[in-house]
């Protein structure tokens, strides 16, 4: 276990999943890569800057049953009815096996709260792989699951992968609504309608195998953070979501059954196609406006410095993503992306 991390958990579990009015909540998964990344002793400081702004969480109304949660699925007036249904199976069964039983059930749904609920399951089950299967790190799944479960969301004309173009000529096709403004729901609502949306989420190569299906994966993540470079503008704070629910996937995958991998690659680049659609500006920025990749001695260490000292939360969790992408890739521009979003989101601080 991990003190500092199950402290912040312990913190965190009195608060809802969103506040004011539809911002979401991101201290669990923020605190996580505090703490992955060798940077913990920031965790308590930070947390006191950034949980006086949530609400907490709601009150239970009426129990979910294994009988019922259909009925309870994407109606977030029963997040507090969630959080008490999967905490009770938690307690009940193993976290791993509680995971795969709702993994797939959740899987269409994966744009749940703009892809938030896919997002902090997979920063709790890598606090939980990684050696922390304390109390606090086995509710803190419980509450990912029920995010996911009370904001499920389909993308509108996905299905399967039929295509022949890698991640990056997939994302350089995804069609654009016809109008990128107001609030999320109003754009994905434009999806059904968009003739061209379908055929393009189609387009990407499907896997042959499991362990191609997270090369895609990792090909994915590493797209979408370079496009984050150019693209990030038109929505500093969506488009990082592009890039950390497909990592999301990829990171949850060593638990899950090699069976849902391919699945598991095709829903996470519906769900990235989708945020690119309703929020990616057609022209990107010049490069020669854009920020060099750092020249440090550890370039990696340098972007999670600048992170952690920027202090937002989705500069932090897109630069872990970078990060993890530049291991596997190490295109110095993944980085430059990193330095992007610190240029583009305000410091809380």
């Amino acid at each position: 276990m991990n003190a500092i991390l199950d402290e912040a958990y312990q913190r965190l579990h009195g608060t809802g999943p969103e506040w004011g009015g539809n911002l979401s909540n991101h201290g669990p998964m923020a605190a996580e890569v505090l703490v992955r990344r060798g940077r913990e002793d920031q965790v308590p400081a930070w947390l006191d800057a950034y949980i006086g702004r949530l609400d907490e969480l709601p009150t239970a109304r009426e129990p979910i049953t294994d009988q019922t949660w259909h009925e309870a699925l994407s109606d977030f007036a029963r997040i507090g009815d969630w959080v008490v249904y999967f905490g009770r199976l938690v307690g009940e069964r193993p976290w791993h096996e509680v995971l795969l039983t709702w993994w797939p059930r959740l899987l269409p749904g994966i744009v749940a709260g703009a892809t938030h609920g896919v997002i902090r399951v997979s920063h709790a089950v890598r606090a939980l792989i990684g050696g922390d299967e304390s109390p606090q790190a086995v509710t803190e799944l419980a509450h990912g699951l029920a995010w996911w479960a009370a904001r499920y969301l389909p993308v509108p004309g996905a299905a399967g992968l039929t295509g022949n173009l890698d991640a990056a000529e997939a994302i350089d096709e995804v069609p654009r609504i016809p109008a990128q403004e107001s609030v999320l729901a109003s754009r994905f609502g434009q999806l059904g309608e968009l003739a061209a949306f379908p055929g393009a989420v189609a387009a990407l190569r499907p896997a042959t195998d499991p362990d191609d299906a997270r090369r895609r994966l990792e090909d994915l993540v590493a797209a979408a953070t370079l496009k984050y470079l150019t693209h990030g503008h038109g929505s500093p704070v969506l488009l990082v979501h592009t890039a950390t629910a497909p990592n999301a996937v990829l990171n949850t995958l060593p638990v899950l059954p090699r069976d849902l991998w391919a699945p598991s690659l095709a829903a996470a680049w519906a769900a990235s196609a989708a945020i690119i659609s309703t929020y990616a500006p057609l022209a990107g920025a010049p490069r020669e406006n854009l920020p060099e990749p750092t020249q440090a001695g550890d370039p990696v260490a340098e972007v999670l410095d600048r992170a952690a000292a920027h202090g937002d939360e989705h500069v932090i969790k897109f630069t872990d993503t970078a990060a993890e992408a530049y291991s596997r890739t190490p295109n110095p521009d993944i980085l430059a992306a990193a330095l992007r979003v610190t240029q583009l989101l305000d410091s809380p601080g």
